[in-house]
């Protein structure tokens, strides 16, 4: 039985990953280590309660006591890199939380696995870091970022998001550390906390509050589907090169204001309540240094590991509005606070 590392397990890229790596890999246990900030809930892990193969750990990544601890303990084959402060507005009004985890927290992350290995050499042990688009800044009206496309940060998110990139990078250099980094394009799906565009726009509509979108609504970007974003980091933990870079992408370009206008639509059809859901949306006063546009070529992965997105935008915003109608509790206990009592 091997045991799969996961941080940032609570989150929902992780948590989804979790529920994938479980359902179909028998023989794994999975050990999710999770600070359980305001975006990890264990509304969802309790979803996994009496599952012998999991265990979640509440800690963070900075805490290199209890990282060395739990690699001590558990003894994992691979480790998967989650664990990250994402939204970019929460980095503009406090960019500190980001520096310490997604910087800080990945050196000491890798300090601890290279200590780790030291003692446990495995010549068969993975370190899958995983990381954003938003790296390499922003796309004028054509073109697609690809693995060799410059690093070009411009937000607090995105410059402490790189920064751990070139960390992960550097150990691969220096200390023969046997990671791989996949950045990938916006994720939507189940589970998602509600500050994203997408399932804020749920929510919202669902409570019939305003939908807010930045400035005219025409920033751009490339949406893929959390379940196709597991599978490219699965393929990668499995056949992956080390010290390689993936570019994960399922070619779904979609401008901000089309996205909320087609989530506006399907609820009409599944959950109508009078007005067009259109009539809320709310134009705002865009945010600082917002990028125009996003986009993933990933010929990469897909030509050398056989990895291919599945799921369309059109299915995959409905399957998204579905869950979200029939989980209208999940994102009403997140909203309420609820879920840490």
């Amino acid at each position: 039985m091997r045991v799969v590392l996961v941080t940032g397990g609570a989150g929902f890229i992780g948590f989804n990953f979790v529920r994938e790596l479980l359902a179909t890999e028998p023989d794994t246990e999975v050990v999710v280590l999770d600070k359980l900030t305001y975006a990890g809930n264990p509304r969802s892990l309790a979803e996994l309660a009496g599952e012998r193969r999991f265990e979640l750990v509440h800690a963070d990544i900075a805490d290199r006591a209890a990282v060395r601890a739990l690699l001590a303990r558990t003894r994992p084959a691979a480790i998967v890199h989650f664990a990250a402060e994402s939204h970019v507005d929460r980095s503009i009004d406090g960019p500190e939380d980001f520096i310490h985890t997604n910087v800080v927290g990945t050196f000491h992350l890798l300090e601890e696995t290279r200590r780790f290995l030291a003692e446990h050499a495995d010549p068969a042990f993975r370190f899958v870091h995983v990381s954003t688009d938003e790296v390499f800044g922003a796309l004028g009206a054509t073109g697609a970022f690809v693995e060799s496309t410059p690093y070009d940060p411009r937000s607090p998110y995105s410059a402490s998001k790189a920064a751990s990139d070139h960390l992960v990078n550097a150990y691969v250099h220096t200390y023969k550390f046997p990671a791989i980094t996949t950045n990938c394009s916006n994720n939507y799906g189940p589970y998602q906390f509600p500050e994203k565009l997408i399932p804020l726009t749920i929510a919202n509509a669902l409570d019939g509050k305003r939908l807010p979108v930045y400035g005219k609504g025409e920033n751009v970007r490339d949406w893929i589907f959390v379940t196709d974003h597991c599978a490219a980091i699965r393929a990668v933990l499995e056949r992956g090169r080390v010290g390689e870079c993936y570019l994960v992408g399922s070619r779904n370009e979609r401008k901000n204001l089309d996205v909320v206008h087609t989530i506006c639509d399907v609820l009409d059809e599944l959950h109508a309540v009078g007005a067009p859901h259109r009539a809320l949306v709310e134009f705002v006063k865009d945010r600082p240094g917002h990028d125009f546009r996003y986009a993933i070529d990933p010929t990469k992965i897909e030509t050398e590991l056989g990895w291919r997105a599945a799921i369309g935008f059109a299915d995959g915003i409905r399957r998204t509005i579905r869950w979200y109608l029939d989980h209208r509790e999940w994102t009403d206990a997140i909203r309420s606070g609820a879920y840490r009592g």
